[in-house]
């Protein structure tokens, strides 16, 4: 056999052996195997009567939707209520239930951080009786805008809906009913407190996960006593990190637990410096890949589509632009003298923050110095703008739909877009999430063109040929399980339509299951980089903050182009479309 046959076979064998030697990988098949299982509990053993009788309310609610949207020119109260009705309640059965309490995280605390641990009877009853006030209030404030409601759409209706001024009136009205309604459930949420204490739990979550994570790691040639070892810390390091992100005020200034994390952790490895036991565990990419494999499963095409060409407008035609805009200022202009940090910098920002970030310094082999330095920037800046952006919308009065839509373009954080989203409303946040969805998409697009330029542009040696097989060594294969994931949820979810899927994919499967499960990976990620870094070795990529300058110049330019785009397909080429969200 010739010595070119030997070659072959041997990269052949490589490439068998990656399936169970690479953490993209393993990423994978632990990923796929949550959202596999997650559909299972929450869906395909969703019992048969349940699902007909969900049916069949679901169809006598939109029989009197469409008879209201025949009768009036706005959507009516009983058009509201009656979509109101059509929420079907996830049931996963017992094994699901024991799942997800024991995915359970550190609970909310104000001035004792014990309490996130363990929420005793009779504290729980004092938190929900110190709230009952605030409760009660947002109750009857709901009640007379009800009334008010009421008052108006009878009004438009004594007109036959004849009258514009009325309509307008009672929309106003019905709207105002709305927002109360939502505040009211919020604020009877906070007065409903259930005792919990996950110190029982917390030891579960430990084993299990460690051992999940364990045999990857042993897979891959780490020895899984010391991994386990190492993980102990590092999941008793997460935890703690999570307790610091629960703290009410914390929360309320956006000061996220991945940001806890990844502080706490950079603290802690700059002054006693990590200990050697630990560092076996600290298999960033390992945990953050998983996460990202399970947030493909909340990328729901059809939710998608519902948004129509506007959004697709403002998530993937700015996106890129700033993306490769801010790439060549980096370069161009403020001479960043590391193109990974920029590259991986300029995704951070443009495409949707750590995600994309994790991806393109894959594609473009960062340095794990650059990586960290790129998603510190992003989680300060994120916390910044998720307070800031959605007061600088309301002084400017803007539509909800359009401070939705240039929150979702902008904010790196899927979480933080969401909680901005929330300061204005049902329907800002719905565009916002929706939009910042749409965006997610472009974490393996990004990747792939990364890939395609580091190879054949920035480490191509000049006179030799274009190697085809790099682009693929390069790119990050857990885009695959993510788009894996996205497409099999995507495909339940539209055979279910809207308002099953609503309750047994989204409340379900992915808040139930793979959506804490992300977050516990997320944050053993960044727990995990604040650990491994070195502020020593930080230091010359700071010189003349040029890292801070290329984040602000290509969010500036990301703000202003993603609030015209969104302006333009929202009210002025699809008006139509914006009126029906």
């Amino acid at each position: 056999m010739s010595q070119n046959s030997d070659v072959v076979i041997d990269k052949a064998k490589s490439s068998w052996s990656d399936l169970w030697t690479k953490e993209d990988y393993w990423a994978i098949w632990l990923g796929l195997a949550f959202c596999f299982l997650a559909l299972y509990l929450f869906v395909f053993s969703y019992p048969a009567a349940n699902k007909q009788a969900a049916e069949a309310k679901i169809a006598k609610a939109e029989a009197v939707m469409q008879a209201e949207a025949q009768r009036a020119p706005f959507k009516t109260i009983a058009w509201y209520k009656a979509q109101g009705s059509k929420k079907v309640k996830p049931e996963g059965g017992e094994f699901a239930a024991t799942l997800k309490r024991f995915m359970g995280k550190p609970g909310r605390w104000q001035d004792n951080p014990l309490q996130s641990w363990v929420l005793t009877k009779e504290e729980a009853a004092a938190k929900a009786e110190k709230a009952k006030p605030a409760a009660e209030k947002a109750k009857a404030a709901a009640e007379a805008a009800f009334a008010a409601a009421q008052e108006a759409e009878k009004a438009a209706e004594a007109a036959n809906f004849g009258d514009a001024g009325l309509n307008t009136a009672a929309e106003a009205k019905i709207s105002a009913w709305r927002e109360a309604e939502r505040k009211s459930a919020s604020a009877s949420a906070k007065a409903k407190v259930k005792s919990y204490n996950i110190l029982l739990t917390l030891p579960v979550m430990l084993l299990v996960s460690g051992l999940v994570f364990g045999i990857g790691a042993a897979c891959m040639g780490v020895n899984i006593g010391k991994f386990f070892l190492g993980y102990i810390g590092l999941f008793i390091f997460t935890v703690f990190a999570m307790t610091m992100g629960n703290q009410a005020t914390m929360r309320y200034w956006g000061v996220s637990t991945e940001a806890w994390a990844i502080l706490l952790g950079m603290l802690v490895a700059n002054t006693v410096g990590t200990p050697k036991w630990m560092k076996p565990s600290l298999m960033v990419e390992y945990f953050i890949k998983t996460g990202l494999v399970l947030l493909g499963a909340e990328i729901l095409l059809d939710k998608i589509i519902a948004i129509g060409i506007p959004g697709l407008f403002v998530a993937w035609v700015v996106t890129p632009i700033v993306l490769i805009s801010t790439y060549i200022f980096g370069q161009k202009v403020i001479k960043m003298p590391s193109k990974t940090l920029n590259i991986t910098i300029s995704a951070d920002m443009s495409v949707c923050g750590t995600s994309a970030a994790i991806a393109t310094a894959a594609a473009c082999r960062a340095k794990k110095e650059e990586l960290a330095l790129s998603v510190g920037i992003s989680l300060l800046f994120t916390a910044i703008m998720m307070i800031v952006l959605p007061m600088v919308i309301k002084a400017l009065g803007l539509p909800a739909v359009l401070g939705g839509a240039w929150i979702g373009g902008t904010i790196d954080s899927t979480g933080a877009v969401a909680a901005a989203g929330a300061f204005l409303g049902d329907k800002a946040m719905y565009v916002a999430a929706t939009i910042k969805m749409i965006q997610n998409v472009l974490i393996g697009v990004t990747a792939f063109g990364v890939a395609i330029y580091w190879v054949t542009k920035v480490d191509r040696v000049q006179g030799q040929p274009i190697n085809i097989m790099e682009i693929w060594h390069r790119f990050p294969k857990f885009v695959l399980g993510f788009l894996a994931a996205s497409i099999v949820y995507s495909y339940v979810s539209g055979q279910l339509g809207s308002d099953m899927s609503q309750g047994l994919v989204t409340a379900g499967a992915i808040k139930s299951m793979t959506s804490p499960l992300r977050g516990w990976c997320f944050t053993l990620s960044f727990a995990a980089i604040g650990l491994a870094t070195n502020f020593r070795e930080l230091a010359h990529y700071f010189k003349g903050g040029k890292p801070v300058i290329l984040y602000v110049c290509g969010q500036s330019l990301n703000l202003a182009l993603t609030l015209l785009m969104a302006y333009i397909m929202f009210y002025v080429v699809f008006p139509e479309i914006t009126a029906k969200i």
